[in-house]
Parts: C-alpha cells; structure tokens; sequence
C-alpha cells in the first residue's frame, strides 16, 4: 500500500513539474501587440518607451532610410563613423528587441574597447577588413581578422573592439538583439566621468 502512494505522490509532483513554466531569457520583454512604434517626446519614464497611437501609425514606421540618407564619410578622431538603427532613430523597433547600426572605421582607424551591456552583437563585414577583439570577465583573449563576407559574435557584456588592418574604408553591420543595446567606451567614459574627480581631489591634497 505505501509502494502504491509513493508512485502515486511521484506521478503527481512528475506532473506538476512539467507544468511549471521553463524560464526563457532574452534582452527584451516579448511584446504585447502587433507593434508599438515609440512616442520619443512622452513624458512617462518606462522599461523602454510608450507606444504612440495606433491610429497614427503610418507604413513609414516599419521603414528606415538611415543607411542610405546619412552616408557615413565623416570620421571621428579615431576614425569612426556610427549611424543607429535603434529606437531612439526607428522608432518601429520599440518592444521587437532587435536593431542594427553601420560602422564604418577608415584605414588605421578603431572603434575603442566597448561593452554592450543590453545585447549580444552579430555583425557582418560589408567592405574591407577588420582584427576583431573580444575579452572574457576571466581575463582570455580572442581575436580574428574579419574579411568581407563573413560574420564575428559578441557575447553581451564582453570586452570587445575592432582595429581597421587594411588600407581601405572598413564597413560592418551590428545586429542586436535588443532595441537599445547600449555602449560603454571604457577608456572614454572613465576619462569623462574620472578625470575631474580625480584632477580635483589630486588639487584638494596638493594644498594640504
């Protein structure tokens, strides 16, 4: 009889386990509704942004001419060139949890070490070529150089730049699987963000 309410108990917790939900991991929220195309200017703070009316949503929404109508040919002083396609610019992508922007780093050029701490990155080399490096939180280097044709992946969070090798224009396109990825430009920001804290308390200990 106790053998009989152990299967029994054993046929009950089986089924309430393959009841339970198995939980799924993304960047972003699944959406809701066929499309949310976002309101850039409401006031509201929310996990991404509102979505506009949908009686003002037009064919333009689901369309973007960013790559065509920005040409990318003028180069930062590391010779970088960045035009988005993320929500803040498609505003379509809102709650679809995917975006891609156009790099374009010129001979010698490099797009600093960066993290994207919202996405994983999947870029495609569209001209030239690129030595692509990536860094673990275990301190492990990995690097290749990118060709014209082929594909490189970033998992989300890691280290991570490109070096422009040859001595042409060098171009990829990052997708993301998030609307809004994210970047942090390590040596950039803590310069940024550090250097008048650290200039002034540097001051401060000077004049003791």
């Amino acid at each position: 009889m106790a053998a009989k309410n152990y299967v029994i108990i054993w046929l009950v917790a089986s089924f309430l386990v393959w009841l339970t939900p198995t939980p799924s991991h993304c960047a972003d929220p699944d959406p809701l509704q066929d499309f949310c195309p976002a309101d850039l200017n409401s006031p509201n703070f929310v996990n991404g942004f509102p979505c506009r009316n949908p009686s003002t949503v037009t064919s333009d929404d689901f369309f973007f001419d960013g790559f065509n109508r920005v040409k990318g040919t003028q180069f930062d002083l590391f010779g970088l060139n960045s035009t988005f396609g993320e929500v803040t610019t498609f505003p379509g992508l809102n709650t679809q949890g995917i975006a891609q922007n156009r790099i374009r780093i010129r001979a010698g050029g490099i797009n600093q070490p960066h993290i994207h701490p919202r996405a994983t990155e999947l870029s495609r080399m569209d001209e030239g070529a690129l030595f692509v490096g990536i860094i673990t939180t275990a301190g492990k280097f990995y690097s290749k150089i990118a060709r014209k044709g082929e594909m490189f992946v970033v998992p989300r969070g890691l280290l991570h730049f490109e070096l422009n090798i040859a001595k042409e224009t060098a171009t990829f396109f990052a997708s993301f699987n998030s609307q809004n990825p994210g970047v942090i430009r390590v040596s950039g920001n803590f310069c940024q963000q550090w250097s008048p804290s650290l200039s002034a308390r540097r001051e401060n200990i000077n004049t003791q």
